[in-house]
């Protein structure tokens, strides 16, 4: 099903069928602050499983993260948060970030990588964000399988390709074609392992 959301005002209604459906293990596409995203709840494992194939990917290899709704909400899915780092999440989030941190006990075993971590983002979108507080804990996100930016930014195109593989479409207008900035928390200095749209650090 396709969903008409208004990125500002995203509809109650809107929000409730989606809320609805993720907790009864459905996938979305929704948008972000960068690019339009693959969805689902977290502890919803069939749903991961479903997101895993549309993408053909491993779920422990992949790269798959988690949208919060706020600090507090991201702070429950990773290992104590130092004072330092605190301050630079604030300075970064919301934004075009995702942060690789030490995944907490609260992250599903399906989804914690090798290394025992997690991405975790906030994005600045109020759709995303709205699910999010919906449903009560993170989403998972995943990118868009697809060979080019502008196709996979084309709400219309999305739908044409997706429709049949996910439960609900969020055309909230076109997305963008750069993905997040990710940043590796998990050393002794933050290190960017993909430059994305976030500016690292900012200017």
């Amino acid at each position: 099903m396709i969903l008409t959301v208004h990125p500002d005002n995203p509809q109650p209604r809107a929000i409730q069928t989606v809320k609805e459906g993720l907790l009864d293990g459905g996938v979305i596409i929704y948008p972000t602050d960068t690019v339009y995203g693959l969805g689902c709840d977290i502890f919803q494992h069939k749903a991961i499983e479903r997101i895993c194939r549309i993408k053909n990917v491993d779920p422990q290899k992949s790269q798959l993260s988690f949208i919060c709704a706020d600090l507090s909400d991201l702070s429950k899915y990773t290992k104590s948060i130092s004072t330092p780092l605190y301050r630079m999440l604030k300075n970064y989030l919301p934004g075009p970030y995702t942060f690789i941190l030490p995944a907490s006990k609260e992250v599903p075993k399906i989804l914690k990588s090798k290394k025992d971590t997690i991405g975790l983002r906030i994005p600045d979108n109020k759709v995303a964000r709205a699910i999010v507080q919906a449903i009560g804990h993170p989403l998972l996100s995943a990118s868009l399988p697809g060979t080019l930016a502008e196709e996979i930014a084309d709400p219309d195109w999305i739908s044409d390709h997706f429709e049949k593989q996910v439960d609900y479409i969020l055309n909230s207008g076109a997305g963008g074609i750069v993905p997040s900035t990710i940043i590796d928390c998990t050393g002794d200095e933050p290190v960017v392992t993909r430059q994305g749209l976030g500016l690292w650090p900012k200017e």
